[in-house]
């Protein structure tokens, strides 16, 4: 019997919907709209037509996912084995808290742009490695039938937390065009946008808090730390060999990682294509951020209801086609105004694609082994989410332009949408 089978714990679900607010200001302040922007442009200088900076960037988020690739199936494996999840959640928060918040000394000068992407890489990596084992607790306190939902909030929720998060670093450290910041730590050496870093470390760190505190874990196993590792990892040998066997989940992996590849793109350099591409400075860029990150926690949470009525596959299959829908003119169009618009009629349909990817995951997992499979889930995605970022720096090299590097995330929507129709959800045939 899953524990999710017993009385829901509603305190429980509310402090796991509050860690994807705690996380996504880490996504949003770092890495789409103000660390990465501030990166390229002031640290490594981009100006102009030149965007090595930007294509730096997206190498190392590549390497990031490598690594994630690699060690997250080993380390769900593992947490399967010992039974607790929250020990290993803890190790990677803090591990990401701690180097977002030395971001703080990363100066506007070349000299610091080896200092700021080591930083990027070592957070980025335990923060995607936290967010396994937090995803693998959706089933476990999810109640039977809610599992959409519960996604699907956590998702919202988190995307409000992006938002709010993007208020305070705006209002309080960047100044909003003639408007002071409330919070002035001076204007030396771009200090009002290096102290987002160490809001955002604050920021992780106290609202992670009740999830430690509040969200029920799996007893830990009567096995040493040398028995678990050792029996994790032959387990994952055996699920990785059945795997193969296994069409249905297989197809799955692979679609989602592709299409998971293009999200994962679009919120890695999108901060960058606003810059860039369509001429936006911070203040714009934050407010246009703003107003994404209302859309899509809108449509997480709208869609949610959807997902477990009609199904997680549908919903991600539909959720797909309004991405593509949107996607496609923001390429072609050169006004700020309509990139605005198209992009927030985007955004309702991000959300929905992620929250219902992980809910169809969690439907697909194995109850003895959920961990390992969102491990498994986090290494297809992260195998294909290093070719995202790389193919983005290629392009944007090869042809100059931003525009060809964005391209490519249309393709990957596509692509893994159209396998995505040969899955059989579990219970809808």
């Amino acid at each position: 019997m899953r524990p999710n089978d017993a009385v829901p714990d509603r305190r429980g679900i509310a402090a796991w919907c509050l860690f994807d607010w705690a996380a996504s200001a880490f996504n949003t302040v770092i890495g789409t709209f103000i660390f990465s922007i501030y990166f390229a442009q002031s640290i490594y200088g981009d100006s102009g037509t030149d965007t090595a900076g930007s294509a730096l960037w997206g190498y190392t988020l590549g390497l990031i996912g490598l690594a994630v690739a690699v060690l997250s199936p080993v380390l769900g494996a593992i947490a399967d084995r010992g039974g607790r999840r929250k020990p290993w959640m803890g190790l990677f928060v803090a591990v990401t808290v701690i180097a977002t918040a030395l971001l703080w000394f990363a100066e506007p000068d070349r000299a610091y742009v080896v200092y700021a992407l080591v930083l990027v890489a070592v957070a980025g990596v335990a923060f995607d490695l936290a967010g396994v084992f937090y995803n693998a607790m959706l089933p476990d306190i999810a109640p039977a039938g809610m599992t959409g939902r519960v996604s699907g909030w956590g998702w919202g929720i988190g995307y409000l937390g992006g938002l709010s998060a993007l208020a305070l670093a705006l209002f309080g450290f960047v100044g909003m065009g003639d408007m002071a910041p409330l919070f002035p730590v001076g204007e030396a050496d771009a200090a009002g946008v290096r102290a987002t870093a160490p809001l955002v470390a604050v920021w992780f760190a106290l609202f992670a808090l009740p999830l430690f505190a509040f969200t029920r874990d799996r007893p830990a196993q009567a096995v040493t730390a040398l028995q678990a590792v050792r029996e994790g990892l032959i387990e994952l040998g055996r699920t990785i060999a059945s795997v193969r066997k296994l069409g249905n989940v297989l197809r799955f992996l692979i679609a989602s990682a592709l299409y998971r590849d293009g999200l994962t793109t679009l919120f890695a350099v999108g901060g960058l294509y606003a810059a860039g591409t369509m001429g936006m400075d911070f203040s714009q860029i934050i407010v246009f951020a703003i107003g994404l990150n209302v859309t899509a926690g809108l449509g997480a949470i709208g869609f949610a209801w959807l997902d477990d009525g009609a199904g997680s596959k549908r919903t991600v299959i539909v959720a797909l086609l309004g991405l593509i829908g949107f996607g496609a003119p923001l390429l072609l169009i050169g006004d700020a105004t309509w990139f605005i618009v198209l992009a927030l009629g985007l955004g309702i349909f991000v959300g929905p694609a992620q929250a219902a990817s992980r809910s169809l995951m969690a439907k697909l997992a194995p109850p003895d082994a959920t961990t390992e499979f969102f491990g498994l889930y986090a290494l297809t995605g992260k195998s294909a989410a290093f070719t995202g970022p790389i193919l983005f720096g290629l392009l944007t090299d090869a042809f100059d332009s931003q525009r060809a590097g964005m391209a490519s995330i249309l393709a990957l929507w596509v692509v893994g949408g159209a396998l995505l129709l040969t899955v059989r959800e579990p219970g809808r045939g």
